[in-house]
């Protein structure tokens, strides 16, 4: 059966449904009613939880980064940018009273250890950590501090660089996601086979974030095994910002999700067996050829 990881009321791994992560990231573009819109989209497709990111932009980034020209809705640097796209304190607040009253869980991928604290003011029921800071070495102990399940994503990271985060982290209470950081992921990058590799090698439950355009690799990784699976989502793909492109929108997250739920009854159970719904088309269809006789009765 594997390991399980309980995150809230829901169980991770191999005997239990697919637990699927609809990212709102910073798709809500600074703004708490887009954030509600997607939470209500997400909600009604039947996803299990919600994922924000959470940075403390000084500490993330440095004062030259943050200097640097980009012109944006919220001014004309990269520091108006990603100060712009932050959610305060009594953003987070509503956020998690809405989420409460929706019934679905949120959490968020912490970028430092400030965030984290920001984030266990609403004891999250787990953490993510994001591909790009799996290796901080730093966050991943605080992280692991709290004594939470840990999500880890595993873009841009070599096999080394994973067994590292892991042992630091340990295998117990960890869902480890196959990875591609590009937005959105070409096909031939996907490399789905990777999910097997991990189940292989790591004794934790094994997940897919995925950044592809559509919904077909999402799919094929629940049907390779993946336990649970993570999407960006959006209100439309052509929104400003970086990760709209690489997002489901209302439509695609419901197919999604539809197919990814039909995934166990599609497989079955792998032993062949004639069907009671065959028996009639048997009689109706069946040829069946009598050696003795040379003919078909």
């Amino acid at each position: 059966m594997g390991k399980v990881v309980r995150v809230g009321n829901k169980l991770i791994g191999k005997e239990h449904p697919c637990f699927i992560i609809a990212e709102i990231g910073i798709n809500h573009n600074g703004c708490v009613n887009i954030a509600k819109k997607l939470i209500d989209i997400a909600g009604s497709m039947g996803c299990d939880a919600i994922k924000f990111q959470k940075r403390t932009v000084d500490v993330v980034y440095s004062a030259e980064e943050l200097a640097l020209p980009r012109p944006n809705p919220f001014g004309e640097t990269n520091g108006d940018l990603k100060r712009g796209l932050e959610l305060k304190l009594e953003d987070y607040e509503e956020i998690d009273d809405y989420c409460r009253k929706r019934g679905i869980m949120w959490f968020a991928s912490c970028w430092d250890s400030g965030a984290v604290d920001f984030i266990e003011f609403f004891d999250p029921p787990c953490y993510k950590i994001a591909s790009a800071t799996l290796t901080d070495d730093e966050l991943l102990r605080y992280t692991a501090s709290k004594g939470k399940p840990i999500l880890i994503s595993t873009g841009m990271s070599s096999v080394e660089e994973i067994e590292h985060a892991l042992s630091i982290t340990g295998t117990d209470n960890v869902v480890l996601y196959h990875c591609t950081s590009t937005y959105p992921t070409d096909a031939d990058e996907a490399n789905l086979n990777a999910i097997f590799e991990f189940d292989r090698k790591y004794d934790c439950p094994i997940g897919y974030s995925g950044h592809e355009r559509g919904i077909t690799p999402s799919i094929l990784a629940a049907a390779f095994g993946a336990v649970s699976i993570e999407r960006h989502i959006t209100l439309d793909r052509t929104m400003w910002g970086s990760d709209h492109a690489a997002s489901l929108e209302p439509t695609g997250l419901h197919k999604m999700v539809r197919d990814i739920r039909a995934v166990p009854r599609l497989l079955g159970d792998g032993h062949k067996v004639v069907y009671n719904s065959e028996k009639p088309i048997i009689k109706k269809l069946r040829r069946v050829f009598n050696s003795a006789s040379k003919c078909l009765i």
